[in-house]
């Protein structure tokens, strides 16, 4: 065999093998979490007297979301005076006027609420809470995004975990107000439960280290100055505090049986654009961290697994690669007559999907019980990952190489359910080239597919169409979304109450 055509395969089998090393690191969270779901965390006692905390609300541009937090932290059933209220609002819009309007009727319910307002963005979401940190009166800091909506009983569900010195912060769970309201924010919903159930509890109980989601979880304020620090030379200021915290020895608990629920977004381009920016994160959070965690004096299990955690998305990379080389692997193993490397190849094909699979479809029995359900979401949520490997690609590479880059917010709507609309209000796109090189990536998986048909390569073509479905899919609903206009009327609840005003 010519030595282009030994390069071709062999670099489609190298990288076939680095996303079954990732696949097997899957299965492993997996069995993490079936040997460790029973071992429930429990607070080592209570609080005599409550202490006091901080509730943190970093909001930016938030104008159709921002009243509804609000109300929502107005219901946490806690003491008034043991709570400090921190409104930490970047906004250069309307956001301003409806959170200082809000803020003010608070204060005259007897709230300690401070409305912070900064002319400069400086350090995006971490300069923000760093610089609340400065006058937050509590020794305690929970800290929601502005797409949340909290439960009145969850600042007394996870204050009591801090009777533990050792613990730096606790994580509740992520739920999700508008689930149902298209098929994007259900292979969303089933992508998060995957990470909250099996990541989440296999790392947390085993042992391992697990990183707070930068909404949703209640930090120790001492552990955060002890770690150095909200931090903004990264994306991911969650992940990146959280694994600095960590190697400190702090404690980190998550308890999924607290939830707080908050919006997916519904819109593809908004998603992407959550997307990159943690896949970018995580990638610059790696290239910071990743020579502290080699020389890190922790255990051995709980370093390469570190590892594994900070490098994930670098799996988008491989992915991509391997979608380009599938059409030339598959040309010259049926020109040169090489059936047999199909036993190399297949192994490693199956301990990818097979792990994802079971991964999702577990996370989904754990919190819904409904099997049958998670079986038909299951092929869209493969592909949609699949689909999404351009853009998250790009991302690892300009997390590694490229310059910093703004923290983009993911556009929130006031979205619960079908009869609210996401459409026509304004925000940032996606480049549309993008789009168009996703849309030619679904061509090309369409051509793969029919000359593996005609070559009769017929085991190659199910985790084809898996690539076919999923480029086309993001890439032709990225232009549809962005194809909207920009002007929309008032956007109701079934209750009257305002979730969207015109933009």
């Amino acid at each position: 065999m010519p030595s282009l055509e030994c390069l071709v395969i062999g670099l489609y089998l190298g990288l076939l093998t680095i996303l079954g090393a990732y696949g097997f690191h899957r299965i492993q969270l997996l069995y993490l979490y079936l040997r460790y779901r029973k071992i429930k965390p429990q607070p080592i006692g209570r609080f005599d007297e409550l202490p006091r905390v901080t509730i943190q609300l970093p909001i930016y541009n938030e104008m159709y979301v921002v009243d509804r937090l609000l109300e929502s932290i107005a219901r946490i059933d806690y003491p008034k005076n043991k709570l400090d209220i921190q409104v930490l609002d970047d906004s250069t819009d309307e956001t301003q006027i409806i959170a200082r309007a809000k803020v003010e009727e608070l204060k005259k319910q007897g709230f300690d609420i401070a409305y912070v307002h900064r002319k400069q963005r400086k350090g995006f979401k971490a300069g923000a809470l760093q610089a609340g940190l400065q006058s937050a009166k509590g020794d305690f800091i929970l800290i929601f995004d502005a797409d949340f909506v909290p439960q009145p009983s969850i600042v007394k569900e996870l204050i009591h975990y801090f009777t533990d010195p050792q613990v730096g912060m606790v994580q509740a769970r992520w739920g999700h107000l508008n689930q149902s309201y298209s098929l994007l924010t259900q292979v969303q919903s089933m992508m998060l439960d995957g990470h909250f159930i099996i990541e989440h509890i296999g790392r947390n109980r085993s042992g391992r280290f697990f990183n707070f989601n930068g909404t949703g979880g209640m930090w120790r304020k001492s552990a955060i100055l002890d770690a150095g620090g909200w931090q903004d030379d990264t994306l991911t200021e969650d992940m990146d505090l959280s694994f600095r915290a960590q190697m400190r020895g702090w404690k980190f608990i998550y308890v999924p049986d607290i939830v707080t629920p908050a919006e997916l977004p519904c819109e593809i381009n908004a998603f992407k654009g959550q997307q990159f920016r943690w896949a970018k994160g995580s990638a610059q959070t790696t290239k910071k961290l990743f020579w502290q965690v080699i020389k890190a004096k922790i255990p051995l299990k709980v370093k390469i697994e570190l590892i594994f955690h900070m490098t994930n998305n670098f799996a988008y990379v491989f992915l991509l690669v391997l979608a380009v080389l599938q059409l030339p692997n598959m040309w010259l193993r049926h020109y040169f007559e090489s059936p047999k490397l199909v036993w190399f190849d297949l192994p490693l094909f199956m301990l990818t999907s097979a792990s994802i699979a079971a991964f999702y479809l577990v996370a989904h029995h754990a919190i819904y019980g409904r099997i049958l359900e998670a079986f038909w979401k299951l092929p869209m949520m493969m592909a949609v990952g699949i689909g999404l490997s351009l853009n998250n690609a790009r991302a690892v590479i300009e997390g590694l190489f490229g310059p910093h880059g703004e923290f983009v917010r993911t556009p929130k709507h006031g979205i619960t359910s079908r009869n609210h609309s996401w459409k026509n209000k304004k925000y940032k796109t996606s480049h549309q080239a993008y789009s168009w090189i996703e849309i030619i990536l679904g061509v090309y998986f369409l051509a793969t597919i029919l000359i593996a048909i005609a070559i009769g390569a017929w085991s190659t073509v199910p985790f084809l169409l898996l690539f076919m479905v999923g480029f086309l899919y993001v890439g032709f609903t990225s232009l549809i979304h962005s194809s909207q206009s920009v002007e929309q009327t008032n956007v109701t609840g079934q209750n009257g109450q305002l979730l969207c005003a015109k933009a």
